[in-house]
């Protein structure tokens, strides 16, 4: 199939190849909600030491899924990017909070991390919304 939009020869209806095999598609929402039920089920507990800086990494990995989401939508995502992106923006951000916190700085620091992280989730959504609702 390439890369571009064409019709199903069995269906006749569009494809898109940034909607994937529906067996990843299907892998990947088993494995969402198979990590939800998990969760609750066991209740893990985050260490008290990392609690400050769940917030962030939280901000960290929404920039990366809409990234990536972005990225499907322009049909250039790749998976080992978005791995690599996703555990790098989760860790970086963390690290720059923690020296922060190390130097008295933290919350300057944690605040312009957001604001990095911030701006460009707005603007990943603003490049999704153009490509979903052609505006």
């Amino acid at each position: 199939m390439s890369e571009t939009s064409e019709a199903s020869e069995t269906t006749g209806q569009p494809t898109h190849a940034w909607l994937g095999d529906r067996r990843r598609g299907m892998l990947a929402i088993f494995g969402v909600v198979l990590g939800v039920v998990l969760a609750l089920v066991l209740k893990p507990e985050m260490p008290l030491w990392l609690q400050p800086y769940l917030p962030i990494m939280i901000v960290a990995a929404l920039d990366a899924l809409l990234g990536a989401w972005r990225a499907a939508l322009e049909g250039t995502f790749s998976d080992r990017v978005f791995a690599v992106s996703f555990v790098s923006n989760v860790a970086i951000a963390a690290l720059i909070v923690g020296l922060g916190d190390a130097i008295g700085v933290g919350s300057q620091l944690s605040t312009a991390v957001l604001v990095v992280l911030g701006i460009r989730i707005f603007t990943n959504a603003a490049g999704i919304r153009r490509k979903v609702l052609h505006a």
